[in-house]
């Protein structure tokens, strides 16, 4: 029997793992892929990245996780009518693939018993557990009283458990060798409709020009069902452009400090995890009508 479940490897599963676990807690963390795993994102740590991985994790990202130009010196946005509005401010440009195995491993490092190529196919709650059925080298159940779903966009096990298909911001990114009359140390957002219905961005990663797109595709803020509990994107915590990693590592503190506060109370779980989430939520809203009053193609995009 484990205390709690955590599925995803990304910067909320990470963050929950590693707090839960080295606070005595006895969890299982699992990821499908295996590590280090491809995710499709900026790779940009801003500022409040950065503090957060200070706050949470205790030192700052090693340079093995960065790519080059490793200096982000803030992010340059183009509105739908073509005016551009520029933000200064100093970060690091890294490979998603590397930060996230270097996350999971600090969470190992915590205590938490990481489980790569392993899928979860189903939750089933009786009582006051889960059972969680696993597909890794072969198909297995576990049981805990708590189970944090971070998998992210690509998830399954929350349509699953809504028996429905809920709506998220999807990306897609390519790869290419080339150059480019742009200062690779910014980070491009462009919200003109021709580009994205959402919004397109481009940076520079170890020679190679990525381009992405996004799929405009929003829903609320969800945060658990039962004893299952949400966070990061598939919770909905995500910021404009994209930016999901502060937003992720945010949520799962969160979560996971509910959890440690009222590990025999599910009730004030979900109380607390509000509360403590509701900092967040705020950024979120006033980062999403920011955006909204400089692209009129974000008006109806603003969260709940």
């Amino acid at each position: 029997m484990y205390d709690v479940i955590v599925v995803g490897a990304g910067p909320a599963g990470c963050t929950a793992a590693k707090i839960l676990a080295e606070n005595g807690f006895r969890v299982l963390f699992a990821e499908k892929f295996k590590l280090p795993r491809y995710k499709s994102c900026s790779g940009q740590l801003i500022q409040k990245t950065l503090n957060l991985v200070e706050q949470y994790f205790g030192e700052s990202p090693p340079h093995s996780v960065t790519c080059t130009p490793a200096e982000n010196r803030g992010m340059i946005f183009t509105n739908d009518n073509g005016k551009a509005y520029r933000f200064e401010q100093p970060g690091l440009n890294v490979w998603r693939s590397s930060f996230d195995e270097w996350l999971a491993g600090k969470a190992e490092q915590s205590g938490a018993e990481l489980c790569d190529e392993t899928a979860v196919l189903s939750c089933k709650e009786e009582n006051d557990t889960v059972t969680v059925t696993f597909k890794g080298k072969s198909v297995y159940t576990e049981q805990a009283r708590f189970v944090v779903d971070c998998e992210g966009v690509v998830g399954a096990l929350k349509r699953r458990l809504l028996n429905n298909a809920p709506k998220y911001i999807t990306t897609f990114q390519t790869y290419n060798q080339g150059s480019i009359d742009l200062d690779y140390h910014y980070f491009y957002a462009y919200l003109q409709p021709d580009f994205s219905e959402y919004d397109a961005w481009f940076n520079v990663k170890d020679g190679h020009l990525v381009l992405g797109v996004s799929v405009k595709d929003t829903g609320k803020i969800d945060y658990g069902v039962g004893r299952v509990l949400f966070a990061g994107e598939i919770a909905g915590f995500l910021n404009p452009m994209g930016e999901g990693i502060s937003a992720g590592m945010e949520s799962g503190y969160c979560v996971a400090q509910a959890i440690m506060q009222h590990f025999d109370d599910l009730e004030m779980v979900y109380s607390d995890y509000r509360v403590r989430a509701k900092p967040l939520h705020g950024y979120m809203k006033r980062q999403w009508n920011f955006v909204a009053g400089i692209a009129d193609t974000f008006s109806e995009m603003k969260p709940n």
